[in-house]
């Protein structure tokens, strides 16, 4: 039990010193999950690229789980922290904050998928191609999830009904 927890907290530390940083970078620039996989040098598999900008998405509130009249989300950010003897480290730093003035859109995409996929597949043709990487390459919760209504995810609804 305790060395899964260590492999797995190890996993977590070298996927974020290789590739996290740059994975959600790149995530902020808009790129969806396929494409971040093809710009990254560190071989990182593609579900653990997605769960990582899923994540980002939570920890920015660009994706909240409440509906966002009550939503609250906790924004992450590292600090550099350096001991007596001079290593340095880095500390995570939560900080709740509330997103009002956003606008967000409310999505199914796990519930759909997961009751009638081939009714998902072919909403998912309807999309642009980036859009339906977008979708497709992200794990979507079955349960219904608020999404920052930009540019990208009107299109996506637009087209999606």
């Amino acid at each position: 039990m305790s060395n899964d927890i260590f492999n797995r907290a190890l996993s977590n530390f070298t996927h974020d010193v290789a590739s996290g940083g740059a994975v959600r970078h790149l995530a902020d620039e808009g790129y969806t999950v396929p494409e971040i996989a093809k710009m990254l040098d560190f071989p990182t598999p593609v579900e653990r690229i997605a769960k990582t900008v899923y994540e980002h998405y939570l920890n920015k509130g660009i994706i909240l789980q409440d509906a966002p009249n009550q939503a609250k989300h906790k924004e992450v950010h590292y600090e550099k922290v350096q001991d007596a003897y001079g290593k340095v480290s880095f500390k995570r730093v939560e900080a709740e904050a509330y997103e009002e003035s956003r606008e967000y859109i409310e999505c199914s995409f796990g519930k759909e998928k997961y009751n009638d996929i081939a009714k998902y597949k072919s909403k998912l043709e309807k999309l642009e191609p980036r859009d339906r990487e977008y979708i497709d390459n992200l794990p979507w919760p079955i349960t219904t999830v608020y999404h920052v209504a930009d540019s990208r995810m009107k299109r996506i609804i637009d087209n999606w009904n």
